[in-house]
Parts: C-alpha cells; structure tokens; sequence
C-alpha cells in the first residue's frame, strides 16, 4: 500500500457503503416482488429466527437492540403476517417467533435480489474477482450475527 494509513482509513467507510448499497438492493429487490410493507431491519430478524426460531430477547440480543424494541418488531411482524408465536420448548417464560409460509416467501425473494445484487458487483468487478473477493471476506469476517447497519 501506498499511503497504508490512507487505506486502511477507507477500508471500513468503504466496507460500510458496500454493506448499505447491498441492503438497499436487496430492499429494492424485496420490494420488487410485492412485499411492500418489509424493511431491511425485518430481513435481518428474519436471518436470526429462520432456522428453528428464536425468542424475543435472542432476537434483541442478535439485532443489538434491547428487548423493548425487539418485542415492537416482532409485533409489527406478527400484524404482516410474516411470523409466528407459540410456546417456546426450552423456555415457558418465553415465546417461540416463526417465520409463516408469507415470512419464507419474502426470505426467497430477499435471496433472489441477493443474487441480482451480486450479479451487479459481477458486471463491474468480473466473476474472477467476485469470487476472490468472497473468499477473501470469508477470511476475515466474524460468522455468526448479520447486524443492521443503523
């Protein structure tokens, strides 16, 4: 690197607003497909409780967001008809929040737009690069929480 603190200042500004330009293309794509009434905060609960579901105090421990909060959107979740609840089998203090055959209809389509978002960054970069470039994040990028970029 030529001007190496230069870089690596950049490194997260520009990491941040390639994250923003995918959530946005995603949304755009999600709305696209006639799930009007999603945000890209929804996508990142649905990320959190689509595997087996979750209660809401993990979903406000995965969001980083407090229990109050992550309570209001699951209520607002459950208004649109995307989640379930019912008993949690682990907690009886708890819920159990599921994604509904509407909540996994509008995780497919977030998948598509995710594709056509990476096709986008294909067009620009080359797939060669693409593909190096998701290796290369993949090494460097903690697994576990997706959290919105509030």
């Amino acid at each position: 690197m030529t001007d190496e603190n230069g870089d690596l200042l950049a490194l997260p500004l520009l990491m941040f607003s390639a994250a923003a330009t995918l959530v946005d293309a995603i949304n755009a794509g999600v709305v696209a497909r006639g799930f009007t009434g999603v945000r890209p905060a929804h996508g990142f609960t649905f990320v959190r409780i689509a595997a087996e579901g979750a209660s809401i105090a993990e979903i406000g421990d995965y969001l980083g967001i407090t229990k109050q909060a992550a309570s209001q959107l699951v209520d607002e979740l459950l208004r649109r008809g995307y989640v379930a609840s019912g008993p949690h089998p682990r907690d009886a203090r708890a819920k159990l929040i599921t994604l509904t055959e509407q909540g996994r209809a509008v995780t497919r389509a977030a998948d598509e737009a995710s594709i056509e978002a990476g096709r986008d960054w294909v067009e620009v970069l080359g797939e060669e690069r693409v593909r190096e470039l998701v290796a290369d994040l993949a090494r460097v990028a903690s697994a576990g929480k997706l959290k919105p970029l509030w």
